[in-house]
């Protein structure tokens, strides 16, 4: 599943097209893909103007002049092809074959700047919404979920009033979206090297026994925000799976100091460890037992 910095290239390949347009005409071309469509989905869209384009975690909100936001998720495999001033772009292509002109081009939005913006999905695993904006915060898509990992507010303030008396692992505490929304496994893998933090050890640790933030807890803060940021301006981290806005790929992936590096030595300097993996709820947690040890006085 696409990650947050991926959702943002996603996000920043749309605008252009979207925004500042109304949608002229709207073809479903099925009654749904992982949820069924809103009642009178394209009645509810056509005329209607795109005001905004921002996002939540990993969905993307379209603010509409009716009130309404249509909101989308890309699922597994979701895509839009773009088609604006006769040239044709895919902003966050995947590595999974495009399923072919037509096949699986579920939503076709035609705009009045005469752009078409084409929702491609071929395993079906993304959806699209329509929410009043009044209230959206308190909706089934996103009530109950945490803080944004980009922005002020994501802190080491914020990590102690989150992470306090927890004794779940770290890297668990950081994926729980109803603590800190849109962070996906790559990025934390990431994020925790950077700090010097092992991956099992305790989310209360970065809290002292009067609840204030560690050090460390402060650095991992602005280490997720500094990590997540060189991806977005990378255009995503996968290399074989998206694409920035103008079609070149994003090189994120070549900066990746432990993820998917099992077996090869740590990139830190003077450090003679190697990165190895571990399994933590059934995915793949890489990390280097020289820089991240149990015990944080033995960090690099």
């Amino acid at each position: 599943m696409p990650e947050l910095p991926e959702v943002e290239t996603v996000r920043r390949g749309l605008e252009p097209a979207m925004v500042g347009a109304r949608f002229t005409k709207v073809v479903q071309r099925r009654p749904d893909l992982r949820f069924p469509f809103p009642e009178r989905f394209s009645e509810r869209l056509e005329g209607q103007e795109v005001r905004s384009l921002s996002r939540r975690a990993k969905y993307l909100l379209a603010d509409l002049s009716s009130g309404e936001v249509l909101v989308m998720h890309l699922g597994m495999s979701g895509r839009f092809l773009v088609t604006m001033d006769g040239a044709t772009r895919m902003p966050g292509e995947f590595h999974h074959e495009h399923g072919g002109a037509g096949a699986h081009d579920h939503v076709v939005f035609g705009l009045s700047n005469g752009a078409t913006v084409t929702y491609n999905d071929a395993r079906r695993f993304g959806f699209m919404d329509l929410v009043p904006r009044a209230g959206i915060e308190s909706s089934k898509h996103f009530a109950g979920m945490g803080i944004e990992p980009l922005g002020n507010e994501l802190s080491g303030e914020a990590i102690a009033r989150l992470f306090m008396a927890k004794r779940t692992p770290l890297k668990a505490a950081l994926l729980d979206q109803r603590l800190i929304a849109g962070l996906g496994n790559i990025y934390v893998c990431e994020a925790l090297f950077r700090t010097g933090l092992h991956p099992e050890a305790p989310a209360g640790s970065l809290v002292t026994k009067t609840g204030e933030p560690t050090e460390k807890a402060h650095r991992l803060a602005d280490i997720i925000r500094e990590v997540l940021a060189e991806a977005v301006e990378a255009g995503g981290s996968t290399l074989r799976d998206h694409a920035q806005v103008d079609g070149s790929l994003g090189y994120f992936q070549h900066s990746f100091r432990v993820y998917d590096r099992e077996g090869e030595p740590c990139v830190t300097p003077g450090c003679a460890g190697t990165v190895a993996r571990l399994v933590q709820s059934g995915r793949s947690t890489f990390y280097c037992p020289e820089c991240q040890p149990h015990s944080p006085s033995k960090a690099r």
